[in-house]
């Protein structure tokens, strides 16, 4: 399932639901069909999102045992971290929060 967050004055950015669910808990907001982040909850809501993503945990260690081609395919499957799934979210934030707007999100179910 999608999730849509719309900015009124920037734009809009989809994600998956467990992604969504993820950087909404962050945020401290329940992961319902529909929902908002405030002009006033935009500040915390930034400084929340960095402070998380500034501290993504250690990346699985590689193998390096493994032959030259392995190793081109363990760095092209190298999982995604909270920094890069939460980036295009701050960025959409911040661009709102220049323009005192809010984010809208919308799925099509609770999630």
């Amino acid at each position: 399932m999608l999730v849509k967050f719309t900015s009124s004055t920037s734009g809009q950015i989809m994600t998956f639901a467990p992604v969504a669910r993820q950087l909404l808990e962050i945020l401290g907001k329940d992961c319902s069909a529909r929902g908002v982040i405030t002009t006033e909850q935009l500040p915390e809501a930034i400084d929340r999102l960095r402070h998380a993503a500034a501290d993504p945990g250690s990346p699985p260690a590689a193998d390096t045992e493994t032959a030259d081609s392995d190793k081109h395919k363990a760095a092209d499957a190298a999982p995604i971290g909270l920094g890069q799934r939460a980036y295009p979210l701050i960025e959409l934030l911040e661009w709102t929060r220049k323009e005192d707007g809010f984010v809208l999100w919308e799925a099509a179910q609770d999630f």
